[in-house]
Parts: structure tokens; C-alpha cells; sequence
């Protein structure tokens, strides 16, 4: 049996001081287009890898700062369920939320920068849990290298999300 270890301190705290994953894409459509599905939680769980269901909490009904959705996630036969927060929620421009399962766990940023006919669309992930958490949160979630996971999670779910929206335009 191998045991899960606490990361090393240092390297922690450089994880949780800028964002450990990150990703970008340009995006034929407009900035309030790409907003209104990065903004909805429901319609990215149909882009996302892990993250496979959403719905709004606490009586919210859609994306406003202070509103709560709960995320379902799945990895292989782990399962496991996240509440997030949002802490930003300006259209056309950046959306933002934090996400706890018991304590703290990330902070993801979806930022929308006009480019051309269309825009750039990135997105930051940060690492905001407790380091005796991260042996416990890979036992739940069976990764044990989150930053690369999610890394690679960030641009599958932007290929899909600009296939998407691309698509939509065409057919418009």
C-alpha cells in the first residue's frame, strides 16, 4: 500500500500563489455569447470532462455574484459533489466563482477579451485548499496530479466550448 503524502511546503506555496492550471482559446463568436454559456454552469457541464452536472442553489437561479451552484464530478468510479460560489459576474467580460467540499477548494476565471471579429477566451484555475486536504482530495477524487489533469481538462473543454459556439454561427 503506498502512501499519499502532504506536497512539500514550498512547492505549495508557489501552487497556491498563482494559478497552477490555465488555458486559452480564440473564439468566432462574441464576447457576450461566449459569456452567456461560460456563465452557466448546466450548459458547461455539457463541454467539461469531470464536471458532469450542475444546478443552482440557495434560490439562485442563474449567474450573479454571491449566487451558489452544486457541482457533480466524476473520475473513472470516483464521484463527489462541490459548491461554488460565484465572486464575479460581469457579462461579456469575466465570470468567476470559488469552490468548497468542506473546505476551500479552487477559484476558477473565465476572463473574455475582445480579438478580432470574435474574442480570446481564458481561463485560470487556482489551487485554494488546505495542504492537509490535498492527501484526502486525491483519495476522493483518484488524481493525484490535479494541476496536469486539470490543465488538460481546461483544453478539452475549450475545444468543445469553441467547436460549440463555432458551429452555432455557421449555422446561423
Amino acid at each position: 500500500m503506498t502512501l499519499i503524502k502532504l506536497p512539500d511546503k514550498q512547492a505549495y506555496r508557489q501552487a497556491y500563489a498563482r494559478p497552477f492550471a490555465a488555458g486559452e482559446v480564440t473564439v468566432d463568436a462574441s464576447p457576450a455569447e461566449v459569456y452567456r454559456v461560460v456563465s452557466d454552469p448546466i450548459a458547461m457541464a455539457g463541454f467539461a470532462e469531470e464536471f458532469y452536472r450542475a444546478r443552482w442553489i440557495r434560490g439562485a437561479t442563474g449567474a450573479a455574484v454571491g449566487n451558489w451552484f452544486a457541482g457533480s464530478n466524476r473520475n473513472g468510479w470516483h464521484r463527489w459533489v462541490t459548491h461554488a460560489q460565484v465572486t464575479e459576474a460581469e457579462p461579456g467580460r469575466r465570470f468567476a466563482y470559488r469552490v468548497r467540499f468542506v473546505v476551500p477548494i479552487s477559484r476558477w476565471e473565465y476572463e473574455i477579451t475582445p480579438e478580432g471579429a470574435g474574442c480570446r477566451l481564458t481561463v485560470r484555475n487556482w489551487l485554494r485548499a488546505p495542504r492537509w486536504f490535498v492527501p484526502i482530495a486525491i483519495l476522493i477524487t483518484g488524481q493525484p496530479d490535479r494541476a496536469g489533469t486539470n490543465t488538460v481538462n481546461i483544453a478539452t473543454t475549450l475545444g468543445r466550448l469553441k467547436a460549440h459556439l463555432e458551429s452555432r454561427r455557421a449555422s446561423a
